[in-house]
């Protein structure tokens, strides 16, 4: 393969240094990113004809139109930029965990004098601290559920003073300790939530040894209620402990990792060992690993979950050595706090044993996601099939968009826009639209105006009238093979005229949905198409159709919000545009602004004393 000319230029620029290359393609778009101690070897070596062997290298060669490389003091920090790089672009042609922006973690509010327990999908340095991440919401909830029952954390928003008249429901159901009536102490609460912590990190033996004491004491003292609660709480935590496998009590603090592969899927299984106990387990599908060896696939694993894990055990055990292996552990204990961090490849005993059983079950999830994946499929073609027959298509509508329209009498009105490929919803073609020409509730011209924008955007090539110039929005850039209005006749006459305006009637298929009957009526037929009560095509209509109107309401909701938060901070003298916006970046609404500290206020740029202090008299 010929290299162009440029990139011959750029290859004979590199530096004789360590750094990460960053490759674009004639978009400007990255499509790789890698690290080298050398970069001007390392990124040479993918233009030299034995790289091309590899189909994959060869398609990412032919593709490359750019090269940027940033150089960097070490191997370590070359290792730390490319993973913050690959976070941030998410190359095509590397390898990366896949969703992984969405793992959900179990998130307790230190910070909070009286913390609660949520469940997030982003870490932040608040002071809290993190269990995770996993990769099933409802996994998640039902831990919690669990835990909930033996440590009745709080979940409702009250300012907690100990206080309150009477508390709520959940105490009375024994789901809440009740703070907010002085039933439990700060102190006292706050040590339950600790025992919840180590609970989540395996540390149950500590935990029930204080509960003991405790139960004892209470008994010995006479308060029979108070020991019996630490009873029936210790009985709850038995009887988890218990279904959990025993591995060693020697056992130092481990993660097992294994992984299957199949059809260009890989799936990387780890065993999370706490205290001798295979506390849980977990699975994490990569993306993008066909035609790469295990070793490199499970080093790429390694580097993106212990980035985002909020806790790196002692000791790692592998299948293989992976690459890199010396500067990964040297990562590894720094993301420790410096303790060291083993990396082991056991070949016998017990811990080989543990290894065969991780990738055991890696092949046997492979396996169920592959069937699961199939079956999938083959509803979503026999959906596609069936919208095709009763609409009279000429193809499957692999590309359905769908609008609706969110108001309350008029107020707040916003258009959304839903894309569903092949079947399934396409959430980064999603798009929400401001209702700006429109006055009152006139759902009808609300329509036009959103149909107008999107049809106007994909004809003149740009974002909106507001940035001129500016690339087509990749959402608008495609026509839909089908467009389905949340509306019957009358919301369908409007999106006819707007596709009749941009000559578009003829090529894009168009059908209103009444939600009454659920009936889909199409330009010229007078009667309703009526699909099979049980049919996968009237199940797909209608998750579209739920879609656009869940994004509607919801982006309808946050802007009434903000309007709200926006109108009566307007209405606090000495606050402008700026400290407006500041205040609602910094609290997002009045609640929080109203039990901020002084401290906290005065840390946004512009407010004074006496502007605090306005604040709060207006919005109280």
């Amino acid at each position: 393969m010929k290299i162009p000319d440029h990139v011959e230029r750029i290859l004979d620029s590199l530096p004789i240094k360590p750094g990460c290359y960053i490759m674009k393609d004639g978009n400007g778009k990255v499509i790789y990113v890698g690290k080298a101690i050398n970069l001007r070897n390392r990124v040479r070596s993918y233009f030299h004809s034995a790289a091309h062997e590899h189909p994959k290298t060869y398609q990412l060669v032919r593709k490359i139109q750019d090269i940027e490389w940033i150089v960097v003091g070490s191997e370590l920090e070359a290792l730390i930029l490319e993973m913050n790089l690959i976070k941030k672009h998410r190359p095509h042609y590397n390898v990366r965990l896949k969703d992984d922006k969405r793992y959900p973690y179990i998130k307790i509010h230190w910070a909070d004098p009286f913390p609660k327990v949520t469940v997030t999908r982003q870490m932040v340095e608040d002071g809290s601290r993190y269990y995770g991440p996993y990769t099933s919401v409802w996994a998640v909830h039902q831990t919690l559920d669990v835990l909930r029952r033996i440590f009745p954390y709080l979940t409702c928003d009250r300012q907690i003073t100990g206080q309150d008249e009477r508390a709520c429901l959940y105490f009375d159901i024994k789901l809440c300790t009740a703070p907010c009536i002085g039933a439990i102490t700060q102190a006292n609460y706050r040590q339950m939530i600790d025992d919840l912590g180590k609970f989540l990190d395996g540390r149950t033996e500590p935990v029930v040894s204080r509960l003991q004491l405790e139960m004892e004491k209470a008994a010995e003292e006479l308060h029979f209620e108070k020991a019996a609660a630490l009873r029936d709480q210790l009985r709850a935590i038995e009887n988890v402990v218990e279904r959990q496998k025993v591995v060693s009590p020697d056992y130092i603090d481990s993660d097992v990792l294994a992984m299957a592969r199949t059809d260009g899927e890989a799936c990387v299984q780890v065993f999370f060992i706490r205290g001798g106990k295979l506390i849980g387990r977990d699975y994490f599908l990569m993306e993008g690993a066909a035609d790469l060896p295990d070793a490199n696939v499970l080093g790429e694993f390694i580097k993106q979950f212990y980035d985002q894990a909020p806790t790196v055990p002692p000791q790692l055990l592998l299948p293989q050595e992976v690459e890199e292996l010396q500067i990964i552990r040297q990562w590894l204990s720094q993301k420790r706090g410096g303790q060291k961090v083993e990396i082991m490849v056991p070949h016998e005993g017990p811990t080989q044993e543990l290894i065969a059983m991780a990738a055991e079950n890696a092949a046997d999830t492979l396996r169920a996601l592959q069937a699961q994946w199939e079956a999938d499929s083959h509803r979503q073609e026999q959906s596609l099939a069936e919208l095709q027959q009763a609409l009279s298509l000429a193809a499957p509508p692999n590309r359905i968009e769908c609008y609706d329209i969110s108001n309350i009498q008029g107020t707040s009105a916003v258009g959304s826009m839903v894309v569903f490929e092949q079947g399934v919803p396409s959430k980064k073609n999603y798009r929400r639209f401001n209702i700006r020409s429109v006055s009152g509730p006139d759902d009808f011209a609300s329509m036009e105006e959103v149909l107008t924008r999107r049809f106007m955007r994909w004809q003149a090539g740009t974002e909106s009238e507001e940035t001129p110039g500016k690339k087509l929005d990749e959402a608008f850039a495609r026509l839909p093979d089908l467009l389905l209005v949340d509306g019957g006749k009358g919301q369908l006459g409007r999106a006819v005229a707007v596709l009749e305006k941009y000559d578009l009637l003829d090529k894009i298929p168009v059908a209103g949905l009444a939600k009454q009957n659920e009936e889909l009526f199409i330009p010229g037929r007078s009667q309703p198409i009526v699909l099979p009560r049980h049919s996968q095509g009237l199940y797909l209509i209608q998750r579209v159709r739920d879609e656009a109107h869940r994004v509607a309401i919801t982006a309808h909701r946050n802007k009434r919000t903000r309007l709200g938060l926006t109108s009566r901070l307007d209405s606090v003298p000495g606050i402008g545009p700026a400290r407006r916006k500041a205040l609602l970046a910094s609290f997002g609404s009045i609640e929080n602004i109203l039990a901020a500290s002084d401290q906290e206020l005065l840390a946004i740029p512009g407010i004074t004393p006496a502007l605090a202090n306005a604040l709060r008299a207006h919005l109280e």
